[in-house]
C-alpha cells in the first residue's frame, strides 16, 4: 500500500509539472553521533555557555540517542563556578553540506526559558563567515513565543517585501548584524504562539522546512502538530521525494534575484544546532525578559533547575535535493 501510493503521489506531482526534490541523507537517532561533530570552542556569540565534546555529553546525558529519538540538552543540576566559560551546552554542526537543498525538521520539543538562545540554523561550510550565507531556520530567546527566521549574507542582499520583515538588509555589516528577519504569526491550528518556546512543546512540536534554491529563493514553513494541513511529504520521514510547490505560502519568504544575487550571496550550507545562554541577544534583552532581576550570566551560574526545559528532542531530520531529471 505505501509503495502504490508514493506511486500515485509522484504521478500526480509529475502530471502537474511539480519540481521534486529526492533524498538525500536522513538522520534519526544516532544517526546524528557520526554525521554531526560537537563544538567545543568558545561561543562566537558570547554566551555565558561551556560546549562540551560528544564524548562528555554522552557520559553526562546532554546528549541521548535512542532508536527514533535524539535529544541534546543543557546541564540543569550544576551550580557553575565562578572563573569557568558557563553552563554545560551542546553545539554540533553536519559534516556534510548541502547546495540547493530542502531540510524537513520533525521536532518534538525545543529548548525553552529565561537565558536561553538555542538556533537551528545553516551556513557556510566554505566561509569564511558571512561569506556564503547564514540561514536562522529556528531562533529565539528567553520567553519569547514566536520564531524568527533570517538571513545574514555578505553587502548587497536586500528584500522587497517589507510589510512582512522586521528588517530589509541582510547585510551583516549593519544594523549590528540584525539581517534580514521575519517573525512568525500566530494563525496556526488549533492555538496561537505556538512557534517557538513553550508554546511550541504544549503542543508537541512540530514540523520546520526550509528550502534553499536559486530559483525559488530561501523559504521557511512552520507546522505545529496539531495542524491537519500538514503536506504528506512533509509528515512521513521516509517518503523518497518531496514536492515543495504544493506545501503552500512559507512562514518567512526570502526573495532572492535583482537585490539579492543567489550565486554570489549563498554555497552549500552545513547544518547546526547550538543552545547558548545570554551572550549578544539573550543578554542584551534579558533586564526587560520579566525573567529575573538579577544579571542574565548570575542567573545562568545559580539556576540549574531553571534550564530543565532547556533541550533540543528531534524525532528526524531529512534532506533532500533537486531531482534535475524530473
Amino acid at each position: 500500500m505505501r509503495t502504490t501510493g508514493y506511486a500515485a503521489l509522484l504521478c500526480w506531482f509529475i502530471s502537474s509539472a511539480v519540481s521534486l526534490y529526492t533524498k538525500k541523507g536522513s538522520f534519526i537517532g544516532s544517526d546524528f553521533l557520526t554525521a554531526f561533530e560537537w563544538d567545543t570552542f568558545d561561543d562566537p556569540t558570547h554566551g555565558r555557555v561551556n560546549y562540551v565534546d560528544q564524548q562528555t555529553a554522552l557520559s553526562k546525558n546532554l546528549t541521548i540517542a535512542s532508536e527514533g529519538k535524539f535529544i541534546m540538552r543543557a546541564d540543569y543540576t550544576d551550580i557553575v563556578i565562578s572563573g569557568s566559560r558557563g553552563r554545560d551546552s551542546i553545539r554540533i554542526h553536519s559534516k556534510n553540506a548541502y547546495d540547493d537543498a530542502i531540510f524537513i525538521l520533525d521536532l518534538s520539543h525545543m529548548p525553552e526559558g529565561c537565558a536561553t538562545w538555542p538556533a537551528f540554523w545553516t551556513l557556510s561550510q566554505l566561509g569564511p563567515w558571512p561569506n556564503g550565507g547564514e540561514i536562522d531556520i529556528i531562533e529565539g530567546v528567553n520567553l519569547q513565543n514566536h520564531n524568527l527566521a533570517s538571513m545574514h549574507t555578505t553587502p548587497n542582499c536586500t528584500m522587497s517585501n517589507p510589510s512582512t520583515m522586521q528588517s530589509t538588509d541582510c547585510n551583516a555589516a549593519v544594523n549590528n548584524n540584525q539581517g534580514c528577519g521575519v517573525s512568525f504569526s500566530d494563525s496556526y491550528a488549533l492555538g496561537t504562539d505556538s512557534s517557538y518556546g513553550s508554546g511550541f512543546n504544549l503542543l508537541g512540536g512540530g514540523w520546520y522546512a526550509m528550502q534553499k534554491d536559486p530559483e525559488a529563493g530561501i523559504n521557511v514553513w512552520f507546522w505545529p502538530r496539531n495542524d491537519i494541513s500538514v503536506p504528506v511529504d512533509v509528515r512521513d520521514s521516509t517518503v523518497p521525494f518531496v514536492g515543495p510547490t504544493t506545501w503552500g505560502s512559507p512562514q518567512a519568504r526570502f526573495q532572492t534575484g535583482q537585490y539579492c544575487d543567489y550565486e554570489t550571496h549563498f554555497d552549500a550550507h552545513e547544518i547546526v544546532f547550538d543552545l547558548t545562554f545570554c551572550g549578544d541577544w539573550a543578554g542584551s534583552v534579558f533586564p526587560s525578559s520579566g525573567c529575573s532581576p538579577m544579571s542574565c550570566a548570575d542567573f545562568v551560574d545559580q539556576n540549574p533547575s531553571a534550564f530543565t526545559n532547556a533541550y533540543w528532542e528531534i524525532n528526524s531530520l531529512i534532506i533532500y535535493t533537486k531531482d534535475t531529471s524530473s
